[in-house]
């Protein structure tokens, strides 16, 4: 059953979803790289990396960010290197570098649901997304790119720091077709993973951000909800997925900020598609209801982006066997809790010699 919605609380209106990603992308606008050259919109295929060339995740130095909250899911920031425990397939590991508030280079893939279920929310998916690359990309330091999903993923312009040039794109955009929600996510995972890099810098130089645009469904995808995340995990990339359904939202009042960004009576299977996809890679969903719930959600992933926690370590089992493994990371100290991507696959770099990512500065 769905919950009554009053006049006064207007529904995810243009102007609204425009304050909330303004609110949160102002805070993701952190220095990066200068741009590489644009390349011509192109028709993407929703197909498997070429044997041999699949992307690796380097493992003699594995680094987690972790984000820590209290009972009132206020963010913790005062914990030292000695208050983390963090286990690799439930072995307690040594933690050999540590560092607070970390500000990572940012790199942003922008996923745009463009299906027909979502042809009456099109226009204020386009003013968000506009909203959003003024307020987070500049010249010369960072870079987004969009992507579109109807039938099938489309890049309609990659990786720039030119606002105008991604704005002109999102205009251009109709809506039509099925939804290829699967195959997008796994497609802009591993363009993330194959960005360009500050020149000199690691693997770990840069924060790989994914936001999705969508309520969740999906008919048309060739590849499973199960292979898509494995792509965002092996790519290192943070999904974070904002819901344009309110099938079962409660309108109630409240001053919990945490209530807010979730106001989800019971979560449909398409939730939790979304739910899964920032679960399992460290990133967060959001089910808003009205304006209050757009600012505070977005306006507390931005304090998040800044209040986080780099553990890096080396791990204890030196096989490079191309298997996940699970990472735990927990604090000693009561009543707090602990948000990390949930693992990675032990690979060997690309030249067949041991992967290794960069000491954390």
């Amino acid at each position: 059953m769905r919950s009554t919605i009053t006049p006064a609380m207007k529904i995810l209106h243009p102007s609204v979803m425009v304050i909330f990603l303004s609110v949160f992308l102002a805070g993701l606008a952190i220095s990066t790289a200068t741009a590489p050259a644009q390349e011509p919109p192109a028709k993407v295929a929703a197909q498997k990396p070429p044997e041999g060339q699949s992307i690796v995740s380097r493992v003699d130095l594995v680094n987690v960010i972790s984000t820590v909250l209290n009972r009132r899911q206020k963010f913790v920031t005062d914990l030292n290197k000695t208050d983390f425990h963090l286990t690799e397939d439930g072995k307690l590991q040594d933690i050999l570098f540590f560092s607070r508030e970390t500000d990572l280079p940012l790199r942003v893939g922008l996923l745009l649901d463009t299906s027909n279920s979502i042809r009456e929310r099109l226009k204020f998916e386009q003013e968000a997304a506009i909203d959003f690359l003024h307020n987070t990309i500049r010249r010369q330091k960072d870079q987004a790119f969009l992507m579109i999903f109807d039938n099938e993923p489309s890049i309609v312009q990659d990786f720039t720091d030119d606002v105008s040039t991604l704005t002109e794109a999102i205009q251009k955009q109709r809506a039509g077709g099925g939804t290829a929600l699967y195959d997008a996510v796994e497609i802009a995972s591993r363009k993330l993973a194959e960005a360009k890099l500050p020149a000199g810098a690691g693997n770990d130089a840069v924060r790989r951000v994914l936001v999705v645009i969508s309520d969740g469904d999906d008919n048309l995808s060739g590849h499973s909800r199960s292979e898509s995340v494995e792509s965002a995990q092996r790519g290192e990339v943070a999904v974070y997925c904002i819901s344009s359904s309110t099938d079962w939202v409660s309108s109630s009042q409240t001053s919990d900020a945490s209530k807010r960004s979730d106001r989800k009576l019971h979560k449909t299977e398409n939730d939790e598609v979304l739910q899964q996809f920032a679960d399992e890679t460290g990133g967060r969903v959001f089910f808003p209801y009205k304006l209050d719930d757009l600012a505070a959600s977005f306006q507390d992933i931005g304090d998040e982006l800044r209040s986080q926690y780099q553990l890096a370590y080396a791990p204890s089992n030196k096989s490079f066997d191309g298997k996940f493994r699970r990472i735990r990371v927990e604090v000693e100290r009561k009543g707090l809790s602990v948000r990390a991507r949930k693992g990675y696959f032990a690979t060997r770099a690309a030249n067949g010699s041991p992967g290794g990512a960069q000491r954390p500065n």
